[in-house]
């Protein structure tokens, strides 16, 4: 008779891990100390500055200065002059590189044939550092004429609109606005693929209904489209504002530290670096965080009321 040989079937032991709640905190410690000591520490330390009396490396008189430093700018003629620049070149770039930018995502986002290349041409700009278009664009905004003419100026005088030739950057009426070219060809593309995900992100059902009820393309943009855009233009809004007011490498890559073209950065770097006077330079430095704070921590209030709303 036949005995059934029972099998025991082994099932192997799986190890109990302790969850500890310090486990993620200790793999994103490094990254906190890092940010504590170069960004945070580093604020701090540039403050403490600006509220002293150090005016160069050598300097013993160390003692706190309060806001005399903020108040001296007030009175220096050069500060104001950059400010003033800062202005005019954060308006012109930002208003030219947002309809720059609205322009080419209308032309793209109905999926146009060969819309990878125009993608692709329109973010190259992205992939050349500041300094190194600002050397490029120092040659095509030359402000020689006439016959000794190079760059935009020779282009200008071969189409027969020698008329149109100008000083670019190298006029004070009109350096800021010169300036502000480069910045906006090298961003709008950039703007182009926040402004084309944004229409990527509206349903298509929106338009349907629309040309249902006998809806123009130019009202279904209007009172359709462009309301749904207003998360994304708030947002290149910051970021272009963000950039502008801490523009450095360009205007130096073209012009240097000329008084032409001279902002707050520009003008930092001499104070600190050329004219040695440290408790300014962190004065001015000072000026620009808080700057660019008033555009961003707004920003960053909305999005958290935002993300808590939508939860």
């Amino acid at each position: 008779m036949a005995t059934k040989s029972s099998t025991k079937i082994q099932v192997p032991r799986t190890k109990k891990h302790i969850q500890s709640p310090w486990g993620g905190f200790v793999f994103v410690l490094p990254s906190i100390i890092a940010m504590a000591i170069f960004v945070y520490g580093m604020i701090g330390w540039t403050v403490k500055f600006s509220l002293s009396n150090r005016t160069s490396a050598w300097s013993k008189d160390n003692g706190f200065a309060g806001l005399k430093n903020f108040t001296g700018l007030l009175e220096d003629p050069e500060f104001t002059h950059a400010f003033s620049n800062l202005v005019k070149f954060t308006l012109v770039f930002m208003i030219g590189t947002l309809i720059s930018g609205l322009i080419m995502a209308l032309l793209l986002e109905k999926g146009i044939k060969g819309e990878g290349f125009f993608r692709s041409i329109y973010l190259y700009p992205m992939a050349i550092s500041f300094i190194a278009m600002g050397t490029s664009w120092r040659w095509l905004m030359d402000s020689a004429q006439g016959e000794k003419a190079t760059g935009l100026n020779l282009i200008l005088n071969k189409v027969g609109l020698s008329a149109l030739e100008n000083n670019w950057y190298t006029s004070e009426k009109g350096s800021m606005f010169a300036m502000a070219l480069p910045a906006i060809w090298q961003m709008s593309g950039y703007v182009m693929a926040l402004f084309l995900a944004g229409f990527r992100g509206i349903p298509d059902d929106l338009r349907e209904a629309a040309r249902v009820d006998g809806a123009s393309e130019f009202k279904i943009y209007r009172h359709i489209l462009f309301p749904q855009l207003s998360p994304t233009f708030l947002t290149v809004l910051i970021i272009l504002g963000h950039i502008s007011m801490k523009v450095f490498d360009l205007i130096y890559g073209i012009s240097g530290k000329g008084y032409v073209t001279k902002v707050l950065a520009i003008y930092m770097w001499q104070v600190i670096f050329d004219f040695q006077n440290y408790a300014k330079g962190a004065a001015i430095a000072v000026v620009i965080l808080v700057l660019i704070a008033v555009v961003v921590i707004p920003y960053l209030i909305y999005v958290n009321k935002t993300e808590e709303a939508n939860k």
